[in-house]
């Protein structure tokens, strides 16, 4: 095998081709994706000898899936955690594996991966985690395929259709659509009144709508709808003053916030979209510059 890396995208395109034909010739029902069938007839799809000969589901504290390479019988084992509820969350976990596995298996034997890698979606695919879950993301949820499910207005309601058909979460949904669109949307997973991640489209982060929540712990605004305990379900959503999130919001700024939430860990998902025009830097005075330049 080639020392080039693999890209994610093209190679989960691979078996998106496979599955389209396949699909077509015979029927059946094409989302969602039967990862654990995938993941065990993939070798012999490519010819290669070294294949996924199991998937089991088993109890593994600390992470959610894991790849393991038998060195004497060149077989792979494929594990996910099964004491996860979410059935959309065991789908992607089976497909970030199997993601390692084409794109990895020559560097690495051991995989173990964390509920935390399966949302490292770094645009910039830096490392091999934001590669599997590239993978995942582009396999589970084809694009030609989940551009004709969007429409023009978007909403946790289109979102969540979108996680039905391919079986997925609502915040793998929500991360695929904000990979490729050109509103400036931003998704915000929190709890206890504290970000725990969030993720901004590209047009947003151009204008200055994201959260840097990785240097330290970011509150969630109290005049949000997120911060409203009597809200659970705000699926279409509502009109707010985009300064309630980006302080340097122009006063008329509005923002369309949504919200779905959890009593269990007090989890809250919002998905704030703002108009195409704008834009929530802070302003810089000319004296500013004039002291930067100096420093």
């Amino acid at each position: 095998m080639s020392t080039v890396p693999l890209s994610a995208a093209k190679e989960a395109n691979k078996l998106t081709k496979i599955l389209d034909i396949f699909h077509q010739a015979h029927g059946g029902f094409r989302y969602p994706v039967n990862v654990k069938e995938l993941a065990l007839q993939c070798a012999d799809l490519f010819k290669w000898d070294d294949p996924i000969s199991e998937v089991k589901a088993a109890s593994i504290p600390g992470f959610d899936g894991g790849l393991f390479k038998d060195s004497d019988t060149k077989r792979w084992l494929l594990l996910y955690n099964q004491s996860v509820e979410s059935q959309g969350r065991i789908r992607f976990t089976q497909a970030h594996e199997l993601g390692h596995y084409i794109l990895h298996r020559q560097a690495k034997e051991t995989f173990q991966c964390s509920e935390e890698d399966m949302l490292n979606w770094d645009v910039e695919e830096k490392d091999i985690e934001s590669q599997a879950d590239k993978f995942a993301s582009n396999l589970l949820m084809p694009l030609h395929d989940f551009r004709e499910q969007i429409t023009n207005t978007v909403d946790l309601d289109v979102l969540g259709f979108c996680a039905g058909r391919y079986g997925v979460s609502l915040t793998a949904a929500i991360l695929r659509w904000l990979e490729h669109t050109d509103q400036k949307a931003v998704v915000v997973h929190s709890q206890d009144g504290y970000m725990n991640w969030s993720w901004s489209s590209q047009a947003a982060l151009k204008a200055g709508a994201f959260f840097r929540t990785k240097r330290s712990p970011v509150p969630i605004p109290e005049a949000s709808l997120a911060a409203n305990s009597y809200i659970k379900l705000e699926k279409t959503g509502q009109t707010v003053s985009a300064r309630i999130w980006f302080e340097h919001a122009e006063e008329i700024t509005p923002l369309r916030e949504m919200k779905v939430s959890s009593d269990r860990h007090d989890i809250v998902l919002s998905l704030l979209i703002l108009p195409k025009s704008a834009d929530v830097w802070e302003v810089r005075s000319p004296e500013w510059f004039a002291r930067s330049k100096k420093g």
